[in-house]
């Protein structure tokens, strides 16, 4: 039997290429997934290994999650920990052992300037400053050219950032700081082992990137990390790492709520907390093999249908001469672990070219990744699984059927008629019905003003997002099980003009269809799963693009809106700038304030926000439920977006405690650690003077002329706390998710490196010619680089241009969609014609033309296409405005249905059906009309 089913494989493969090819896009999505995993996975390691690089870490000891991003000290978006003082690195220093101990300070937001005058971007990724040099080394880092820099009129860089901006050592260019730019020179180039991801990093003078910290930290003279080095040339090995870090918790002083960790346990927790961060690319890439294997099944089932029903009397001859049932399926399935193990091989090497490709791409566009992406073993053991199992399944019911047909009835090839569809019709309904109830739920604790709608306060909590997705999921297999009770009903509808036009291909094409309602309804799955979920986001991408047009469009005042690329914050020189320009009225700055709590809570959903009371009227109008936001602000009152307020159920007049943490200098503090170092140099100086070491005693003296004053500045933190009431409640989607305070009240609470001037809005005066005073803004802010000044129509394109970069990916789910349903429209049309060989050939001598022929079966293909494409828009469509109604609160305040886009898949839809329907006619007037009438 083995025998036969090689045989049965080799003469039936011409039949299997439509199987292969979906299997192959499906095993290629999931081996290039887990190949796409593996190699941000490496990236991520191999970078934590260079830039994360110390020997030892001494870090807090009190554990805090955070969602702070990644920085170069090794610090990450998972579990953090208390600062711990700079002024550590003096005991460390000491410890045996140690080479050099320091506190590096990095600085985001910075922007490098090319050899061109032009601000250097990247794709995404980060632009950092690290403080490095001789007595604060970054071990990894090797100059290739020059040397560290010096003093605030140097930098040195990456061999990437110089190859990017054009700039080699003793170049002059411009760097700028949040505080305006500054005119360097380039002191050295170096590189690392692994590329950077595309980031630009800088290095700067310790004391330069301290200064620039202290401006923004909460307590200049603390630190998340101190990084260790025990040797500055080489690693230590992991024992001697654990040595060295016992060694310093010795040294440390009780008080100092610091402990020295291994640079290994460092670096594998930011490794894992960056990988686990991004997770989310793996099952976005598996989307696209879920569609391609459920696809595929269905290939896969009909390829074999059509192989067994073709082969039905040589399984019966086999039956006749003793062939077990069992012995007859085995037959079928030798021939599906073929398909399954050909398909794999070409999707593995398929899924490899795919991520090869990504990384070429990647690299051009100057994102470079010098991650392992090579499949692994488990990657290629897990598609030839996934190839296997797909395959067996799509051919497992075809080989029932032909190893439990009676010898008899398959002499006489005989078919059963088809089940009927009810039993799936009643149960699909049921399903869609409960997916709208889930809707229904969804909508109702969405507009819940309150308690929420049911008298169960553990069932109005629930997140909205939990029954939006449970009615979405329920929908689509909903829809699917009902199907094939919908194809008779659509065939009618959809077949009702092609039947008046071409009356008897028209109504043929519409009656053949519902001759096999499963196989039909199986086929438009494809289509209708990809462009239910394409259709869904394209409502969502298009509600928020016309819901941000509507509000700048009808609530923007200001005339132009000023914003910057480094992480929000305008630099103030670019402000002042703006101030001073002709023609401008006033400007309107808001500030987000960092580490406000309310009621001792930090709300994670909430943006403290501190704007004057010309925001509320010369900005945004704002529409209220209760008071007047205008005049709360002036009157040093909260104002609260209306979702904010429903979460934590505030009213107009409550009462809140308003609480920030500063940082402080501690005089007293200040004053000892000043007294204690001059007592200490003073015992020094005597030691030195009492052996005779007169020399050894002035250099003691010439350090402490130069060491750092501010090493020496102590501090302390202060809790300041205000109890504010709340002056009104905004439902404007602008202001969705803020808490508005007063510029005063902000002073109050919190010191102004917690606060960041992240948005300006700019009024121009009565009469001015608006076009000239854009130009002389964009000339007032030209030096800062990446300020950029937006009016009313670039401000929407802005949003609008993020959204289409959303739409990219959608569009290629919908070309993948498009795609598979080619294949499993001809298919479907290919068995169709091999089960009504007879019946063509009879039309054919009865006198069909071949045209005739060829639009019944178009006819046929599009009715499939539009029938799913249709099915698809009508539940996406739903979605999307499900989505939309739900998340209103939070900007999506205006439903905009695409109604072009719509039309496209649509006519799509008819594209599709009639490629799709070629091939099948072509074979089937590829047969003699005698050899046809008499094949059965």
């Amino acid at each position: 039997m083995i025998r036969i089913g090689l045989r049965d494989a080799r003469s039936h493969f011409g039949r299997f290429i439509m199987s292969i090819i979906a299997i192959a896009l499906g095993v290629a999505f999931v081996v290039g997934s887990f190949c796409f995993r593996e190699m941000l996975n490496t990236q991520v390691s191999t970078m934590m290994a260079t830039n994360s690089d110390h020997d030892v870490y001494v870090r807090g000891i009190d554990k805090a999650k955070s969602d702070s991003p990644m920085s170069m000290d090794g610090s990450s978006s998972g579990e953090n920990y208390n600062q711990i003082d700079n002024s550590l690195t003096n005991t460390i220093a000491k410890v045996s052992g140690v080479s050099s101990a320091s506190a590096t300070a990095t600085i985001s937001g910075t922007v490098l300037v090319d050899h061109a005058g032009n601000a250097v971007s990247t794709m995404g990724a980060p632009t950092i400053a690290i403080g490095m040099s001789s007595s604060e080394p970054w071990r990894s880092a090797h100059f290739t050219s020059g040397g560290y820099p010096k003093g605030e009129d140097e930098i040195a860089l990456h061999q990437f950032a110089a190859d990017k901006a054009k700039l080699k050592v003793g170049d002059s260019t411009t760097i700028v700081y949040e505080d305006g730019p500054r005119k360097v020179t380039i002191s050295g180039i170096f590189a690392t082992q692994t590329s950077q991801a595309g980031a630009i990093i800088i290095g700067v003078d310790p004391s330069v990137a301290s200064h620039y910290y202290a401006a923004t930290a909460p307590d200049p003279n603390t630190s998340a990390l101190i990084g260790v080095y025990g040797d500055a040339s080489n690693p230590l090995s992991h024992q001697d790492q654990q040595q060295l870090a016992d060694r310093i918790n010795k040294a440390l002083p009780a008080s100092s709520r610091a402990h020295a960790v291994t640079g290994d346990e460092v670096r594998e927790d930011a490794t894992k907390s960056i990988q686990d961060a991004m997770g989310f690319i793996q099952p976005l890439i598996l989307i696209f093999a879920i569609i391609a294997l459920f696809v595929g099944s269905f290939i896969i089932a009909n390829t074999f249908a059509m192989i067994v029903r073709e082969s039905m009397r040589g399984y019966a001859l086999l039956r006749s001469v003793g062939a077990s049932p069992r012995q007859v399926f085995s037959t079928v399935i030798i021939q599906a672990v073929i398909l399954g193990i050909v398909g794999s091989g070409i999707g593995i090497g398929l899924g490899w070219g795919i991520i090869k490709l990504i990384v070429v791409g990647l690299e051009q566009i100057g994102t470079p990744l010098s991650g392992q992406s090579n499949p692994t073993a488990t990657a290629i053991a897990v598609g030839i699984a996934v190839g296997l199992i797909v395959s067996l399944l799509g051919a497992a019911i075809p080989a029932r059927d032909a190893a439990l047909v009676p010898p008899i009835q398959a002499m006489n090839e005989t078919v059963n008629p088809e089940k009927s569809a009810t039993p799936r019709g009643i149960i699909g309904t049921v399903m869609c019905a409960l997916g709208i109830a889930c809707w229904a739920f969804t909508q109702a604790l969405a507009m819940a003003d309150g308690n929420g709608p049911t008298p169960w306060k553990t069932v109005n909590d629930i997140n909205t997002g939990y029954p939006l997705g449970a009615g979405a999921a329920l929908l689509i297999i909903g829809a699917i099980v009902l199907g094939p009770a919908l194809v008779s009903p659509a065939g009618l509808a959809l077949g009702w003009l092609p039947s008046r036009i071409f009356r008897v291909t028209g109504k043929l094409a519409t009656r053949n269809l519902s001759r096999s309602r499963r196989r039909t309804a199986n086929t438009a799955a494809a289509l209708f799963v990809g462009v239910a979920i394409v259709s869904c986001l394209g409502v969502v991408a298009a509600s928020a693009k016309a819901s941000v047009a509507d509000i700048i469009d009808t609530g923007l005042k200001a005339d132009y809106a000023v914003s910057s690329a480094s992480y929000g914050r305008l630099p103030q020189g670019a402000i002042d700038a703006i101030d001073a320009t002709s023609g401008v009225k006033s400007t309107i700055a808001t500030r987000l304030v960092m580490g406000v709590k309310y009621n001792g809570k930090s709300i994670d959903s909430a943006m403290s926000t501190a704007s004057p009371a010309s925001m509320f009227s010369e900005v945004f109008a704002a529409t209220t439920t209760g008071g007047n936001a205008e005049q709360a602000i002036a009157s040093g009152k909260l104002v609260v977006a209306k979702n904010i307020a429903n979460d934590n159920n505030w009213k107009v007049g409550d009462t809140i405690t308003v609480s920030a943490t500063s940082t402080v200098i501690d005089e007293e503090a200040t004053k000892q650690a000043q007294a204690d170092y001059q007592a200490q140099t003073q015992a020094q100086v005597q030691q030195r003077m009492a052996a005779g070491d007169a020399a050894g005693a002035q250099q003691i003296m010439d350090d402490a002329k130069n060491v750092d004053p501010t090493t020496l500045v102590k501090t302390k933190s202060v809790t300041k706390e205000q109890r504010v009431k709340v002056g009104a409640l905004v439902t404007n989607s602008a202001y969705a998710g803020g808490i508005y305070m007063s510029d005063k009240l902000a002073d109050e609470l919190s010191d102004s490196q917690m606060q960041i001037v992240r948005q300006l809005f700019v009024i121009a005066k009565p009469g001015q010619d608006l076009a000239a005073l854009h130009e002389r803004l964009l000339k007032a802010v030209k030096p800062y680089y990446v300020v950029t000044v937006m009016d009313h129509d670039e401000y929407k394109s802005s949003t609008s241009s993020m959204v289409d970069q959303i739409l990219v990916i959608l569009y290629a789910l919908l070309a993948l969609s498009i795609i598979i349903a080619i294949f499993g429209i001809v298919n479907t049309l290919a068995l169709s014609v091999s089960e009504r060989t007879k019946e063509i050939g009879l039309l054919r001598a009865i006198g069909t033309s071949r045209g005739q022929v060829r639009g019944m079966l178009a006819i046929e293909a599009v009715i499939i296409s539009v029938f799913g494409t249709l099915l698809g828009l009508v539940i996406g469509v739903g979605a999307g405005a499900m989505i939309r109604s739900v998340y209103a609160s939070s900007g999506l305040e205006k439903l905009s249905i695409p109604w072009s886009q719509l039309v496209i898949f649509l006519v799509l839809a008819v594209v599709v059906g009639l490629i799709a329907s070629v091939s099948p006619a072509s074979r089937a007037l590829k047969k003699p009309v005698l050899d046809a009438v008499s094949s059965e």
